[in-house]
């Protein structure tokens, strides 16, 4: 089978690997779609993924169809369409360090348990919307660590893959208004599209007079005013993002940062204490990765949206190189055959 390696240093070459063998536990499927992260962007920039030396397979957002399932496996049919917990296996991570990368023609489920490595997506949903299950996990669980709750005013900072997929989620939580926060009017419109009810062009609008504007006003413990709405999620990574949301945090407020923050950010703790905001981080999905799998089912309508490129396989080359290019993208999906 061929599959993508990272070869060094900005190199990636499409090699001939053998295809994996099953085992009676295990579980061989088909690659029908998978997504592009910006971590392989990472991955390629440097050459590999350590502590792993030597070509490194990447890609860990898949989507496939089951091809050959072990005797002791149960649960699963050939012909299943299956979205795949990349992380199930903390000692051989998919596409993350790992012997196996989801940019391949077929991947190995080993010890395969439905619910735990891989679970069933109906096959109306289209297979590059499938491959959203996993970035769609993060975004979710960064919903889950802010505690929505229904009727809650939330504005989202950044509007890629995982700020919509944060929107999406806020609204299936139950809050009353989502506003989305971006300079690109293109994301701005997807924003919209995914069911969020306003958004601001930052780098044209002030954001807290829009804020008040749009989710009323608030105070802060000593009667200073503030914005009213309940959460703030950080999915920019851009340090202005912490410094407006503190300052227009109202008295309990929520602050989330799931964006990666690729510097140190200094932090006003005067501006926290007054407010008694509440910061809460959030990596990964250490629970969420196949709770989001019945939402995409049943809204992927919605989720399709945040794809905006498909390439085949064929050109795997020309999707990693696309989506390494900042605004060249928003969300790159690899599809097979």
């Amino acid at each position: 089978m061929k599959s993508v390696l990272v070869t060094g240093p900005g190199g990636v070459a499409v090699v001939d690997v053998p295809t994996p063998t099953v085992g009676p536990t295990d579980v061989l499927v088909r690659m029908r779609a998978c997504g592009v992260c910006g971590s392989d962007s990472f991955y390629i920039a440097r050459g590999g993924i350590p502590p792993r030396e030597g070509a490194t397979p990447i890609g860990h957002e898949p989507a496939g169809e089951v091809v050959e399932v072990g005797s002791e496996v149960s649960g699963l049919t050939v012909g299943d369409h299956v979205v795949i917990n990349p992380i199930a296996s903390r000692s051989a991570l998919i596409g993350s360090g790992g012997p196996q990368g989801a940019l391949s023609e077929y991947l190995l489920v080993e010890d395969a348990e439905l619910g735990r490595s891989l679970a069933i997506i109906p096959a109306q949903v289209p297979w590059e919307v499938a491959a959203l299950n996993e970035p769609m996990a993060v975004a979710r669980h960064a919903v889950n660590r802010t505690a929505p709750k229904a009727g809650d005013k939330v504005v989202v900072f950044g509007a890629g893959p995982i700020g919509l997929g944060a929107a999406i989620g806020y609204k299936l939580s139950g809050a009353a208004s989502v506003v989305v926060v971006d300079v690109i009017p293109s994301r701005l419109e997807k924003a919209l599209a995914v069911g969020a009810d306003a958004v601001i062009n930052s780098a044209e609008e002030d954001v807290y007079a829009r804020l008040v504007e749009i989710q009323g006003a608030g105070a802060t413990a000593m009667g200073a005013p503030r914005a009213g709405t309940d959460i703030y999620l950080d999915a920019a990574g851009v340090p202005a993002v912490i410094d407006t949301a503190l300052k227009a945090a109202k008295q309990g407020a929520t602050l989330g940062v799931v964006g990666v923050h690729k510097h140190p950010v200094p932090i006003d703790f005067q501006a926290i204490l007054a407010s008694e905001v509440t910061i809460v981080t959030s990596m990964g999905y250490p629970t969420e990765i196949f709770e989001v799998t019945s939402e995409i089912a049943d809204h992927w309508e919605k989720f399709a949206v945040i794809v905006s490129h498909t390439f085949p396989f064929s050109e795997v080359e020309q999707a990693l190189t696309t989506a390494s290019i900042p605004g060249a993208a928003d969300k790159v999906v690899v599809t097979f055959d």
